[in-house]
């Protein structure tokens, strides 16, 4: 009986420290490529009267993935840049900032590519619920403080031309 406890005692021991690893041990940290942008159109900001407020080239999120993962894990992006969500019917949209590095503006659009309302200065990591406050099929994120800059407002509408590939 002495015999199979002190078996039992040395194999307990022989699996705890066997199955320890040495705190010196780093584990291997993983390599990722950044993600860039990828320019697939040009979307023109038009005021109602027809002028061109600014031409930009987008990214486009139109498939369940691409829109889920939007512009998260990105460091930044640059002035003239921006990722329009597509989706195929007109319908109150939320977003949030959660795995997003940097601040953005959200500006929603209805069916007819139309501003119906706006999400100014984004805060980077938020977790907090973005409405689009009315319904909306397009909306279009930009770095924060363009549109009080380039002066987009409700009514403001946009064009796009598609990249050939």
């Amino acid at each position: 009986m002495i015999g199979r406890n002190y078996f039992l005692i040395f194999f307990f021991f022989g699996i705890l420290f066997t199955g320890c690893k040495s705190d010196s041990e780093q584990p291997e940290s993983i390599e990722t490529e950044p993600i860039v942008f990828t320019k697939e159109a040009e979307l023109y900001l038009i005021k109602p009267e027809g002028d061109t407020i600014q031409k930009i080239d987008i990214e486009l999120a139109d498939d369940d993935y691409e829109r889920e993962t939007g512009l998260m894990y990105r460091e930044s992006m640059e002035e003239h840049q921006g990722m329009l969500f597509v989706y195929d019917i007109e319908s109150p949209r939320i977003f949030y900032m959660k795995n997003t590095y940097f601040p953005l503006d959200l500006i929603f659009y209805n069916s007819d590519s139309t501003a119906v309302s706006f999400q100014e200065n984004a805060q980077p990591l938020n977790e907090d619920h973005l409405r689009s406050g009315e319904a909306a099929q397009y909306v279009l994120e930009i770095n924060a403080g363009l549109v009080e800059r380039w002066n987009i407002e409700e009514g403001d509408t946009f064009s796009i031309v598609k990249t050939e590939e």
